[in-house]
Formats: C-alpha cells, structure tokens, sequence
C-alpha cells in the first residue's frame, strides 16, 4: 500500500506568504532521493533551491512553473513506500556514474531534509565563481551600479541534450512545460534543454515558439496586446521593490545632499595598485571610506524603530550594494564590513555581484543592511537622489568619474572629479550629521592616506 507524504511550501525567511516557481527539476514518476533540489522558487527576496525531504516516487507536481503558490500549499506527492524497489531507468549518457560522496548534510529548510549522515548525489557546482568576476574586470562595477548583467565569459554552457548526454527516448521535461509545447504547437524533439541534464524548461519552450525577430523584455514573460504596446507581469523581486521604495519615499523623510570631489589620487592609487597585480575598484575604495566615516558618525549607520518610536545605532557595518539584475532590483549585502581590508572589500564585492547575477543571493543577504551604496557612475550619471533601502538611516549614490578642469594647488588643471549624492532619514540623521559624514568620505576619497589616521 503506496504511503504518500505531501512536501509543503515552507517559509523560505522573512515571514514570506509566497513564491513562484521557476522550474521543476523532477517529473512525475521520477524518483528523488533525501535532500535531492527538486524545485527552484522565487521568492521576493531571492531564487532558492528547494531540496527534498523524502525519498521515494513523485507522483504529483501541484503547481506548474511560472505558478505563485502559497506557504502551507503542497508542492509535491511523494511515495515513500516506492523509495527503491524498482531499479530506475538508467542515464543515457555511458559514461560511469560519480562515486557517491559522503556528507553531513544539515537541514537546508526550517523542517525539511535530513540532519544526518546521507549518501547522497554531489552538490551541484556553481555556475559563476569569484573567478569569474576576475576575467570580466568591468563585472561588478556594470552589475552593481544598474546594467543589466551579462554572462560571464569563463561560464560553463548549459547543459543540452546533446554531445555527451545524448536524448533519451522521450525529451526531458515536467508536465506543464509539454503541455505549453502543445498549446505553443512547439516539437520538444526539436528543443535543446537548458536546464539540468538537459531538462527542457519553460523558457525553452517559448524561445523556440518566438520567431527569430522576435525580442523580448529580460523576464521573457511580456504580453502584446496588439496596439504598440506590451504589458509586463510584475512579480517577484521587482513587486516587492516596488511596494519597499513607496514604503520608503512615503514614511521615512528623505533629505539628500551633494558634494563634487576631486579624486585623483584614489584613482591614482588604484592604477599603482593594479600594475602590481592588485585589482580594486573605485567602489571598494568607496565602500572602505563609507565603513570608516561611519564610525565618527555612527548617526548614519541606524535605523528608525517605528514600534518603540527609538532610534537604533549599530556598532558593526553591513554593507548593502545596490545591483540591477535580470529579476530587479536587489540590495545584497556585505556583513561586518568595517572589519575588511580593502582587498577583502573588492573581493567581497566582486564575489557579491557574480552571485547577484546567477540569480543565487540568499534571502539572508538580501536582509539586515545598515547603510547601503549605490553605484550609477557606469551610465555616465553625475549625481541623484537615491531612495533610502527600507530598515536604513542613509545610502550614498557614487556618480561618474570624469576628468574635467579643476582648481589644485592655486591653478586650474585636468584632474578626475566625482560627485557624491547621500539621502538620509532625517528622523536618525541631522543635517549637521549627514554632511559631516558626507564630507569625511569626500576626504577620504580626495586624500586615500587619511585612511590611515582614521582606521
């Protein structure tokens, strides 16, 4: 007698009621083993792998992908009387299986998954690494100023079903991407998968139904309506970005102030430090400054607690960087900061943008900033008034470095100039505060030896 045990959307962090799934990496009638990834979900934080907290036969999938469920709904049917009774199908490509590796696997969500020792499939290796980030020297300055990210050059290519994992009989696929197929006229015989093990993913399918002149917005969900115009389903991280920045602009009072700095001397420290094979960014340097004048006015690194009608001043800096994803807007941050060197800044920032652009953020660090930075100096942008990120006292927007005429040392010469925009919560942060901090990071930036009287 089947025993069936139905796995629930959990809450992913944060209190969250929902999420959508993105793609289903088993079909019915697959079999899963503990902690195996079955789903990816979007929150409105973060897209998560959700693992399996049973072993045995899938014999339902309740949601289709592109489908927003409920925390508390069932998600997957699971038979655990029918976890290895039948040998499974073999896997079409010939070459030999990886031993299985041996670990102490921790539950990866509140409730689910084994606390002890399993045998199970190796951890699937990142698609993007600091590495990465190296090879593409301009990465983090483009994602995490607002451009919309690109593939990094050393990516390894998606899995497709052909070369060494040639086509099962049947194409790979979950039930409601075949019947997208049907209802699009699509042949899954003629679809390369993109996804794991060659799965062929909804994407898929609406890729080889658009006709090749065809383009579309970077969701590829958008809908013609037939008179010019298209509309864009909003959803996920851009929704919850959106409700956040009305939130912020309509309860926290904003004042934002600007200061132009001649930072020549930072940029020429970062070049000395490049022909040494040292690589830092205008925005690690940035973002050392920040960590620094933060500790003189701690003003700027709080938050206005609205329940007990306190202000609460933090003595560690989390970092938020603002980066443009495919998905929206997302503020990933970097926990204890002030306690990084500068090269341990650029590599955390660098690290911090190739996961924003894998989509793999965690919803932890997507939470919890205490002053942020927002980078939109890479579109030739001087200066603005950038929304505070809700739970925040300030955030400083970096504008373009350009080289224009400028007075140094009693005469006008050409020198690399930068304008700094700080929004505040005028309720935490005083003018007097606001502009001491913004001028300590001016200083900073103008004369990068002063860091070292105020470290």
């Amino acid at each position: 007698m089947a025993h069936i045990e139905e796995f629930v959307l959990p809450d992913l962090g944060e209190g969250l009621t929902e999420s959508e799934v993105v793609a289903w990496r088993v079909a019915v009638g697959d079999r899963v083993s503990l902690n195996q990834i079955i789903a990816d979900v979007e929150t409105a934080k973060a897209v998560v792998e959700l693992p399996s907290p049973f072993a045995g036969l899938v014999t339902a999938l309740h949601a289709a992908e592109g489908e927003t469920v409920d925390v508390g709904a069932t998600l997957l049917s699971v038979d655990t009387d029918d976890a290895g009774d039948v040998t499974p199908a073999p896997e079409p490509a010939p070459e030999p299986a990886p031993e299985p590796v041996t670990e102490e696997r921790e539950p990866t969500l509140v409730g689910y998954g084994a606390a002890e020792d399993v045998v199970g499939p190796r951890r699937r290796a990142r698609r993007a690494t600091v590495a990465d980030a190296d090879a593409d020297a301009d990465a983090d300055a483009a994602t995490l100023a607002g451009e919309a990210p690109r593939p990094s050059a050393s990516e390894p290519p998606a899995a497709s079903s052909t070369g060494s994992n040639p086509r099962t009989e049947r194409p790979r696929s979950t039930p409601p991407v075949r019947r997208l197929a049907r209802e699009l006229g699509v042949d899954l015989e003629s679809v390369e998968g993109t996804g794991e093990r060659g799965l062929i993913t909804r994407s898929d399918v609406e890729t080889a139904a658009r006709p090749a002149t065809e383009t579309s917005d970077s969701s590829g969900s958008e809908t013609p309506t037939g008179d010019g115009q298209r509309r864009i389903p909003v959803r996920g991280v851009r929704r919850a970005t959106a409700a956040a920045m009305v939130q912020s602009a309509f309860t926290a009072p904003h004042v934002t102030e600007f200061l132009t700095v001649d930072v020549t001397e930072t940029m020429r420290l970062i070049d000395t430090l490049a022909a040494s094979g040292v690589k830092i960014s205008p925005l690690a340097v940035v973002a050392k400054a920040v960590c620094i004048a933060a500790r003189r006015t701690p003003a700027v690194n709080a938050r206005w607690d609205e329940e007990s009608g306190e202000i609460i001043e933090f003595d560690y800096v989390t970092l938020g960087i603002a980066a443009a994803t495919e998905r929206g807007l997302l503020v990933p941050n970097i926990p204890r900061a002030d306690t990084m060197t500068l090269g341990e800044l650029a590599e955390a920032i660098r690290d911090l943008a190739v996961t924003a652009r894998s989509g793999k953020t965690s919803p932890a660090r997507l939470t919890g900033g205490t002053i942020s930075i927002t980078n939109i100096g890479v579109f030739g942008i001087d200066a603005g008034t950038p929304i505070l990120n809700p739970g925040e006292a300030a955030i400083l927007a970096v504008g373009a470095v350009q080289r224009r005429p400028w007075e140094h040392q009693d005469a006008v010469a050409l020198r690399s100039v930068c304008t700094l925009s700080l929004s505040f919560d005028h309720r935490v942060v005083d003018g007097a505060e606001g502009s001491r901090f913004l001028a300590d990071v001016g200083a900073l930036l103008r004369e990068p030896g002063l860091a070292l009287t105020m470290m």
